[in-house]
């Protein structure tokens, strides 16, 4: 398994939090973490994710970047720590 952090940056809408968490769930990813913000006194969003899946990242970075109201989305591979299995 892979494990990236997305930093999605994008206007304010209600749905637009839906939208990023549906389209991160259809293409075979799993959240570990989010953390979410306000910017420009509640005009902006900037989402930070940290997701895992065997799936190459591009399935879902190029989907979120089609995504209305989403304006910028940068992606972060992370390497996992290997478990000892002896």
């Amino acid at each position: 398994m892979n494990q990236y952090q997305l930093q999605i940056a994008a206007q304010f809408r209600p749905e637009v939090l839906e939208r990023v968490l549906r389209m991160t769930r259809h293409r075979g990813f799993r959240v570990d973490e989010m953390e979410m913000s306000t910017l420009d006194n509640g005009q902006s969003l900037m989402i930070n994710m940290m997701v895992t899946s065997d799936r190459p990242i591009t399935q879902l970075s190029r989907q979120l970047e089609k995504l209305m109201d989403v304006t910028l989305v940068q992606v972060q591979e992370l390497e996992l720590p290997l478990k000892k299995t002896a």
